[in-house]
Parts: structure tokens; sequence; C-alpha cells
């Protein structure tokens, strides 16, 4: 299994072996690629980066080959959520890699964080306080075992504040200052929160932890870990060198050095906000939690309880979704080969909309597609990706009245064509299950051509469900529109 993990500094490449349940290390690449840095003022990624990023890409890719689709995750994070016009330089990533890349939210970063540390870690009773900085973003996390209780993604890292406040490398006493108190303010709303929980363990985990750490260490200003003390220390150090190139500091290697400053100074806010004297580091991270989460997958998808919990929160009917699900399932399964619907990635998509197609009638039941779209797209929901939640919120939008081709125009061309025909699939199931009847509807036959369907019933079954025929008529017509034929007898 392989997990690559596209953040804002760093890209990493984890490689590992499964065997009876356990996981071990085939081979670990990382190469810094500041991408984060490479952002011109309107977001959007400088072609300097781009090539930086392509290069880089472009080995791993490399490693992945002989590795089964199936296994293999990529996941983008801070500076990929927030760049601007960034679709064909992800297309291109994507064809380099030989595999999809999946845009994560920050929560959803969190809890991967989370599961990565919570399995690299010796266990022990308790909560734990998890901190990840990283070039864009921080993530930070209170857990029990394998659980997240409480998880935040804030807009700070090293490399942006290095930006911010210290460009070029120049250290004054006066941008010290002005990066603790916009580290504090970004912290103010969540301290309260996680100080109530309590823990009983600190945990640093990825490039800024493993910095400080290792210079605290190599200094002999802190054991088995990062100090508040050795923190200070660092400050001073820095400040007395007025410059970033100018600092002397055991184990600063030259790649971490641009963004030290920045990565000391959020870490310095987190000690202080939350009362941490002391902190230990975790060799596991993102990429770690992504394996441990592919894993987890086979066993029971958090996807699924991700969108349960969803039709709770709104209310759905759940008997009639779980209804409308199975016959869309297997409108799929028969159509899969002809329509290269790849069973692994469209049934479960195509069955959590089905699940969720009603949840806008929560808030309104006029335009109530719209509203479950809305939910679908814009709820935080661990185990998704942003393009998956995207797919999902295309196909409760489409699933009635007119089709809206223009919705799946807006989703990522490698996924558009296939979300347009789950969609066709639930609108059908949708019209099928109308009635809301208990009954279970007859085995049905389908035939499919690249742009058709062919709906073949029971003999004289359509004949006695008049309003069925015209719901399907009806269909018919709002696929025509697109371009699909709709018959059946």
């Amino acid at each position: 299994m392989a997990a690559v993990d596209l953040g804002s500094n760093s890209f990493h490449m984890l490689v590992v072996q499964v065997e009876d349940g356990e996981v071990r290390v085939v081979d670990k690449l990382r190469e810094m690629v500041r991408l984060g840095a490479g952002l011109d003022e309107q977001n959007r990624i400088r072609p300097d980066a781009q090539r930086r990023a392509l290069a880089c890409l472009e080995r791993f890719g490399q490693r992945l080959r002989g590795i089964p689709p199936a296994n293999v995750r990529i996941v983008g994070t801070n500076t990929l959520r927030k760049a601007r016009g960034a679709g064909d330089f992800i297309m291109e990533a994507q064809r380099v890699l030989g595999h999809p890349i999946e845009i994560i939210s920050g929560i959803e970063e969190a809890r991967l964080i989370y599961l990565g540390v919570a399995h690299s870690m010796p266990p022990r009773s308790g909560r734990r306080l998890v901190v990840d900085i990283g070039g864009g973003s921080t993530e930070v996390i209170i857990g029990l075992d394998f659980e997240p209780l409480e998880l935040e993604s804030l807009y700070m890292g090293c490399v942006s504040m290095s930006q911010r406040f210290f460009p070029g490398g120049e250290i004054r006493k006066s941008a010290m200052q002005q990066a603790r108190l916009a580290a504090l303010l970004e912290l103010e709303g969540v301290v309260r929160r996680f100080r109530e929980l309590g823990w009983v363990q600190s945990i640093g985990a990825s490039g800024t932890a493993k910095a400080l750490r290792k210079v605290a260490e190599a200094e002999g200003w802190s054991r088995d870990g990062i100090s508040a003390q050795a923190l200070k220390k660092m400050r001073k150090t820095l400040l007395a060198a007025r410059h970033i190139d100018q600092v002397e500091l055991k184990g600063l290697s030259e790649e971490r050095r641009p963004v030290f400053a920045g990565g000391l100074m959020v870490m310095s806010a987190l000690f202080e906000a939350l009362g941490i004297e002391h902190m230990e580091v975790s060799d596991g991270a993102l990429r770690e939690g992504v394996i441990y989460d592919q894993i987890g997958r086979r066993r029971g998808d958090i996807r699924e309880r991700s969108v349960r919990s969803l039709c709770r929160r709104y209310q759905v009917d759940m008997e009639h979704a779980e209804r409308v699900r199975g016959v869309a399932q297997r409108l799929m399964a028969q159509v899969s080969d002809c329509w290269r619907l790849h069973p692994e990635e469209c049934a479960g998509l195509l069955g959590w909309a089905a699940l969720l197609h009603e949840a806008g009638l929560a808030i309104a039941h006029s335009q109530y597609h719209r509203h479950g779209a809305y939910i679908a797209g814009n709820s935080d929901m661990p185990g998704f990706s942003h393009t998956e939640q995207q797919v999902l919120a295309a196909l409760i939008r489409g699933h009635r009245r007119k089709f809206p081709g223009s919705v799946f125009l807006a989703l990522p061309p490698d996924r558009a064509g296939r979300a347009e025909r789950l969609c066709i699939l639930l609108r059908i199931a949708v019209a099928l299950c109308r009635s809301r009847s208990t009954r279970p509807l007859p085995e049905i036959g389908v035939e499919c051509g690249p742009d058709s369907l062919f709906l073949r019933f029971p003999p004289g079954w359509l004949e006695e469900r008049a309003l069925t025929a015209a719901d399907l008529e009806m269909e018919a017509r709002y696929l025509d529109a697109i371009g699909v034929e709709l018959r059946f007898a």
C-alpha cells in the first residue's frame, strides 16, 4: 500500500507491506517542494513551483508503478485547498503520478493525522493532545485511544508565518511580537474547549515538531521532546542572530532554515495558549494516518458512519432512503461494465447520495434537492475528500427535476462523466420508489448503450402502475434534453 501527502512545504510518500494486520515500512520518500511558498498574490501556483512539484511527482509516480491502484491514496492539503486556477496543474500531477489526487479538508486532515499518531505511539491511558504544524495550516486534536474527540484546523503554518512576519529571513523583536499575537489570535477561539476537555499527554507531529525536537535535544535544552524552556532559548538565539542565515543552532538543517522562525512562533503560541510544558514527538502523521484509514475501510468505512450521522441530524426517512439505495445499486451492477463504473469507487458514492437525497427536506420542501446538495458539499464529513463531497453534492442536486448539466461540468474532468451516469441511475431509482411503498420492486432487467438505457419490467407490471409509468415518461423527457435515451417496457 502507498500513501502520498502533498503538503504545503514537503511532499511525502510512504510505501508499506501489510501482512496479517501488521504494517511494515518498505520505503519512504520526502522532497522539500515548498508549494506554499510558490503561491503568488492571487493564490495561483507560480510556474517554477509547478515545475518543482511535477518533477517530484514524476519520481514518486515511478515508485508507485506496480502497486494496485486501489491500494494507493494521494491527498492534498492546505496549499491545494486554497490555490486558485489549479485545475490544469492537478490534472498534470495526476497524469505523472498515474493516480487521482484527493483534496482533503482541514478537519479531515486533522482526523488522519490523529490516526497516524495514535498508531505510531505506545498505548497510554487518558486523552492525548496532538499538534501538527504544517506549511500552511496547523491541526490541533484531542483524542482517546484511536478516536479523535475534538478536531481543529487553523490558518497558520511554518511557511505562511515565515513569509508574513520574517520576509527575506530578517528577524526583529517587533516581528516576533506580531507573530506571537497573530498566532494567539488564531488560537483564541479553540483554547477554552480544548482546555475543558483536558489531556494527559502532548504530542507533536510532522516536520516543524521534528525540527524543534532535533534542535532542542542537540543543544541539550530538552530531553525526549520539546520543552517550553527550549523554545524560549531558540527565540533568544534567533533574535540575537537578526537574520535566519546567521542563526547557529545544532541540529537545524539547511532545508528547514527558511521556515524555522515561523514554525517556532506557532509552536511557542501553542505552548503558551494551551499551557504546555513538555511535548513528545511522533514519527507518525498524515501519511501514516492515510495508510491506517485505508486498512480501516476494509473493516468498516468511516464514510458510511459520516453519512448516517448526517442522516440522523437531518431526520432522513431511512427506510425509504435504504430502498432507493438498494434499487440504485442493483441498476448500477447491470450497467457498470458498459458505462465503466468502477464498483469500488462508484457503488459507495451512489449509495451515500441515495441515503442523503432527501436531507434537504429538513430545511424546506421547495428546492430540497438544492438544500441537500449544500449540506453534502459543505458539512464536515470524516473520511471524505473535497472532491468526493463535490460529487455527492452534484448527485443530490441532480436527482430530480431538470438535469443540471452545468453542475457536472464543474467537477474535475476525470469525475464528471461517471458522476453524470451515476446521477441518471439515482434519478431512475428515485422515480421507481416515489410511491414509498414498502413492497419490494420486481427484478428489473437493464440494457445500456453509450447514451441509452432500456428497462425491462415483468409483463403487466407497469400497466398496473400508471403513476410509475408516468414518472418514467417524464424522466425520459428530462434525459432526452441531455442526449440520453431512456426506454422501458
